[in-house]
């Protein structure tokens, strides 16, 4: 599995002009599933995502996760997360996993963070969205399950 971190003050995905799922501090996971990836990966990768100390302490320095801050977390099935451009310009995406495994994972998924964290916001599994956000720090970090 793939995962894209971002440290936000607030985000927020949109589907048909509606706002499906918004959020206060914490984290913007992108997440994309490949074909090798089981319930297993995903319960590690959620482990991390939680655990991960990147939220600033009291003298500022990223030592704390977002369980340790009591943030919220917005999930975003991202299977563009496996594109593949080695060759040419139009990305290819034959290393994601096929839609029914992935739906199933990514909910999956949210389910391990809504288990562990108690505030959960997702998008919709397929849809064209909108994603707003305001990136704190900046802070992103690339998490593969596979590296």
């Amino acid at each position: 599995m793939r995962a894209c971190l971002q440290r936000v003050s607030r985000a927020s995905v949109t589907v048909a002009g509606s706002v499906v799922g918004e959020i206060g501090p914490g984290l913007l996971i992108l997440l994309g599933a490949g074909p090798q990836d089981t319930d297993t990966v995903a319960d590690g990768l959620c482990e991390k995502c939680l655990n991960l100390r990147i939220f600033p302490d009291e003298e500022g320095k990223m030592n704390r996760s977002l369980q340790d801050m009591n943030g919220e977390a917005l999930v975003i099935s991202q299977f563009t997360l496996y594109a593949d451009v080695r060759r040419g310009n139009r990305p290819g995406f034959s290393d994601a996993a096929p839609p029914d495994k992935a739906e199933r994972l990514y909910d999956y998924f949210c389910s391990c963070v809504q288990k562990k964290l108690g505030r959960l916001q997702t998008g919709r599994f397929g849809a064209a969205m909108q994603v707003e956000l305001v990136n704190n720090g900046p802070v992103t970090i690339w998490l593969d399950t596979e590296a």
